[in-house]
């Protein structure tokens, strides 16, 4: 555990959500208390209280500011993908393992806390976002595809963030007894080029 940070008046709220954020990684999200996350912040638990209600609060805060990091990642990815709306496509799920990676804590209070996307506003906002953009490169992408062929973007991206977060969950955070015989990118690579190729998007292997 790391060591105890210093706070000033006013980034109190920050410190504990990256007490949180350490805690959830190490232990999961419900295996800590308010005040272990107290502690980790160097605080009494009574000054957690001034800013959360409880733990699911802190969490949801958490998740919050990881939407907001991952819809950037998915923005910047889905922006240097251009002009090719494929290579556009395919940059944002990449991206998904990317911030998968580097972001554990984040996406776990996102997707692994039982906290409901719609817990608040703003977290509902953030999530929002998060998948207009899949959605957005999705749209793109599906222009190429006949009208009478073509899946609703919804259903398109959301084919995509299925297949992209069953690789994080069974492969990339190592799933007991789920071990792929592939590195998940690959994985996530060819499955993505196999659902392509069903639309017609990109030309069948040779």
């Amino acid at each position: 555990m790391r060591k105890k940070r210093g706070y000033h008046h006013g980034n109190l709220r920050q410190a504990l959500v990256d007490a949180a954020l350490e805690l959830i990684e190490e232990k999961g999200p419900t295996g800590f208390t308010l005040s272990e996350a107290a502690k980790q912040a160097g605080v009494t638990p009574a000054a957690v209280y001034r800013h959360f209600a409880g733990r699911e609060d802190l969490i949801a805060e958490a998740a919050r500011q990881g939407y907001e990091i991952f819809g950037d990642v998915i923005q910047y990815a889905y922006d240097t993908g251009q002009p090719s709306a494929l290579a556009a496509f395919e940059a944002t799920g990449r991206a998904y393992l990317a911030f998968a990676r580097k972001y554990p804590g984040h996406y776990i209070a996102m997707f692994e806390s039982g906290i409901s996307v719609n817990r608040t506003p703003e977290l509902a906002a953030a999530a929002h976002r998060a998948r207009g953009v899949l959605e957005r490169a999705a749209s793109d992408l599906s222009q190429h595809i006949p009208p009478e062929k073509r899946p609703p973007a919804s259903m398109f991206s959301a084919h995509i963030w299925a297949m992209s977060h069953g690789v994080v969950e069974l492969f990339l955070r190592n799933s007991p007894g789920t071990q792929s015989p592939f590195p998940a990118d690959e994985l996530l690579e060819s499955g993505i080029g196999i659902y392509l190729r069903g639309l017609g998007l990109i030309e069948p292997d040779r």
